[in-house]
C-alpha cells in the first residue's frame, strides 16, 4: 500500500511552489535528479530519475528521500547515522560519493554515485538538489565490507537505539517516557537535556531541563514551564524544530542578536543559565504531527556537536515521539472511558431505613472502564432491586455491553412483577438477540420490608460470586443458595430463587470477582480473605467499612476492575 503523501498543517503538499519552480530546470539535466525541501521530502523529480528508480513521479513526490531510497549494499534500510548524504544535507554543504545504493520500485537495488548541493528555487524555502547516475564500478565490485572501526561505532549506536526503543515502548505514561529518555541521554551523549512539548491545544511547555552532575540527574524547575507560542516565520533553530522543519546545531552566539520571538528570548535565558556552549536541536515527531523538540547540550564535555551527530539524535527523537504519541492516545481513550463510566454507573436510590454505598475501581492497565457494574433502583411495588454483574472484558466494548445488560434488566424488572429468577431468565433469553454481550455473570435481588419491620432479601445468582452477609457482631455468612449457570450459555433451564431475612444492623455485600481473584491464589483463598476483613470491619460506619475493605482485600497485582455494592439494615426492627 502506498504511504500517504505528507502535507503541512494547512493540508498542502510540502514545497509545492518550490517544486513547480524546480521542475523545468531538472528536465535539462541528463542524469537522474530530484530536489528535496528542508525536511528532506522530494518536491521535484525529472524523467531520468523516474526511469533509473523505476518509480513514477507520483510515488516520489512528498516522500522522505532517505527513508524511501537509501539502502545498504544488502538492501536493508540505511540508518541515518551512517548516511553521508544525510549529514551533508543537515550541514547545508555540497558533497559527493560513489558506491552507494538506492531502492528501485521493482524491489531491486541501484548502485549510484551522487552529488548533493544547496539549491535556490527562487522562493523563501531552502532546498537541496541531488543528481545521481548508475555507478557501474560499484555494481561490478558488489557489496563491500564495512571497516571494523565503523562497525564498532555503529554497534554502539544501534545498541543505544535498541535500548531507546525498548524503554520507550514499555510505558504508556508521558512523564515516565520522558524520564526514561533523559536517563538514556545524559551523561552518555550530553550534559544537558531539554524537552519542549506542544500540547493538544498548541501550547508549548518546557517539560524538562535536566543536568547530569556526576551520577545524579538534577531537574532545574526554574527553567521549566510554559513557553511563548511558536513563531511561523522565525529561522531560529528551536522555532524551526517545533514547526518540524529541520534539525540544527546551536550555541550561545545563535541567540545573541535581537530576538525575533518570545521563544528566542527563552532560549537566550536557557543558554545563559546552563552554560551550554554547543547544542543539537531536533524535532520530536508523532505519526501525524510535530509533538515538540529535543535539545541536547554540552557544557563540560570537550567535543562540540557536529552535523554528523544529528541523524542519531533524530532517530532517538523519532522513537521518543512515537512513545509520546501512544501515551497521548491512551490518555485520550482513558478520558473517553472515564466520561462514559460516569454516565453509565447509576445514582443510588434513597430507601428509608437503609444505608447504601457503591464503589467502582477501574482496571489499572486497561482503559479505566470495564464490564463490572452495579445497580439499585426502586420497583413499582415499593421493593428495591439490587444487582451486580460482570460482562467479559475490561474495555469500551465491555462497558457498552454492560450498559445494554443493565438497561434490559431494568426494563424487565420494572414491567414484570415476577421473582428474580424469572426476570433473569427473560434477560438470558434476550441476551444474544438484542445485546452484543456473549457471556456474563450477575446476581439480581429484591429487598423489601415485611409488615413486622424486618428486611427480606430474595435473589438468584447467575454464575456470580456469592453475596456476603455480615452481622453487626462480625459473624459472616456467604449466601450460596439460589446459584445457577452464567448468562449466555444458551441453556434454558429454570433458575432457582433463595430468600433470607437480614438481621438488624447487618451489612450485605455484593461484589465482582476483581475483589477476590489473584494470580497464583485459589478463589477460596480470596473468599476467605474477604470474610476475615469484613468481620474485622463490621463495627465501622458503612462508608469506612467499604473503603477499608477495598484497600485491604483487593489484590495488589489485580488487573481487573471491581464493582461493589454494600447496604446496611437499621439496628432496630420497626414495624410498618
Amino acid at each position: 500500500m502506498t504511504e500517504p503523501e505528507r502535507t503541512d498543517s494547512r493540508g498542502r503538499r510540502p514545497g509545492r511552489a518550490a517544486g513547480t519552480a524546480a521542475a523545468g530546470a531538472l528536465a535539462a539535466i541528463g542524469a537522474g535528479a530530484y530536489v528535496v525541501d528542508e525536511k528532506g521530502c522530494i518536491i521535484a523529480v525529472n524523467a531520468r530519475a523516474e526511469q533509473l528508480l523505476a518509480r513514477p513521479a507520483e510515488t516520489l513526490l512528498g516522500r522522505d528521500a532517505h527513508d524511501l531510497l537509501h539502502r545498504d549494499a544488502h538492501g536493508q534500510p540505511m540508518p541515518t547515522s551512517r548516511c553521508s548524504m544525510r549529514q551533508a544535507f543537515h550541514a547545508g554543504d555540497a558533497a559527493q560519493a560513489a558506491g552507494e545504493w538506492f531502492a528501485r520500485g521493482d524491489g531491486s537495488l541501484l548502485p549510484v554515485a551522487w552529488v548533493i548541493t544547496p539549491y535556490d528555487t527562487g522562493g523563501q524555502e531552502a532546498a537541496t538538489l541531488v543528481v545521481f547516475h548508475r555507478d557501474q564500478k560499484a555494481q561490478e565490485a558488489g557489496p563491500r565490507p564495512e571497516p571494523v572501526t565503523q562497525a564498532l561505532s555503529e554497534l554502539e549506536r544501534l545498541a543505544l537505539l535498541a535500548e531507546t526503543t525498548t524503554q520507550m515502548n514499555s510505558t504508556l505514561d508521558t512523564d515516565e517516557a520522558l524520564r526514561r529518555l533523559v536517563a538514556l541521554l545524559v551523561p552518555r551523549l550530553a550534559d544537558w537535556v531539554v524537552v519542549d512539548l506542544i500540547s493538544e491545544r498548541d501550547e508549548v511547555w518546557r517539560t524538562a531541563v535536566v543536568h547530569a552532575e556526576g551520577d545524579t540527574l538534577v531537574h532545574h524547575e526554574e527553567l521549566e514551564g510554559p513557553m511563548p507560542p511558536v513563531s511561523e516565520d522565525s529561522p531560529m533553530p528551536l522555532s524551526r524544530a517545533l514547526r518540524g522543519v529541520a534539525s540544527a546545531l546551536a550555541g550561545p552566539q545563535t541567540y545573541q542578536r535581537t530576538p525575533d520571538s518570545g521563544i528566542a528570548v527563552e532560549q537566550r535565558r536557557l543558554f545563559k543559565a546552563t552554560g551550554i556552549r554547543s547544542a543539537a536541536i531536533v524535532p520530536i515527531r508523532g505519526t501525524r504531527e510535530v509533538l515538540g523538540a529535543l535539545t541536547l547540550g554540552r557544557a563540560e564535555q570537550a567535543r562540540d556537536f557536529t552535523t554528523a551527530d544529528l541523524p542519531l539524535i533524530e532517530d532517538i527523537a523519532r522513537r521518543a515521539g512515537l512513545a509520546v504519541d501512544n501515551a497521548r492516545l491512551y490518555q485520550r481513550q482513558r478520558k473517553v472511558a472515564e466520561t462514559m463510566q460516569n454516565h453509565l454507573l447509576p445514582q443510588l436510590p434513597r430507601v428509608p431505613g437503609l444505608e447504601m454505598i457503591a464503589r467502582y475501581l477501574p482496571a489499572p492497565h486497561a482503559s479505566q472502564v470495564g464490564g463490572d457494574w452495579y445497580d439499585a433502583f426502586c420497583l413499582p411495588d415499593g421493593a428495591t432491586a439490587l444487582a451486580v454483574g460482570d460482562v467479559v472484558g475490561h474495555d469500551l466494548e465491555a462497558a457498552a455491553g454492560m450498559a445494554q445488560v443493565r438497561n434490559v434488566l431494568r426494563a424487565y424488572a420494572w414491567s414484570q412483577q415476577e421473582p428474580p429468577s424469572r426476570i433473569v431468565e427473560r434477560l438470558d433469553e434476550a441476551l444474544t438477540h438484542i445485546t452484543s454481550v456473549s457471556m456474563a455473570t450477575m446476581l439480581f435481588a429484591r429487598l423489601e420490608q415485611a409488615a413486622d419491620g424486618s428486611w427480606e432479601l430474595s435473589w438468584t445468582n447467575a454464575g456470580h460470586p456469592p453475596p456476603l452477609l455480615v452481622s453487626r457482631d462480625g459473624v459472616t455468612q456467604y449466601l450460596t443458595d439460589g446459584h445457577g449457570i452464567l448468562l449466555g450459555t444458551g441453556t434454558r433451564t429454570p433458575r432457582p430463587d433463595a430468600t433470607t431475612v437480614l438481621p438488624p444492623g447487618s451489612t450485605l455485600l455484593l461484589y465482582t470477582d476483581g475483589l477476590i481473584e489473584a494470580v497464583g491464589h485459589s478463589l477460596d483463598e480470596g473468599l476467605g480473605r474477604l470474610r476475615r476483613h469484613a468481620a474485622a470491619l463490621a463495627h465501622r460506619p458503612l462508608a469506612s467499612f467499604t473503603d477499608q475493605l477495598l484497600r485491604r482485600v483487593r489484590p495488589a497485582d489485580n488487573d481487573d476492575d471491581v464493582a461493589l455494592l454494600a447496604l446496611r439494615t437499621p439496628g432496630e426492627t420497626r414495624a410498618k
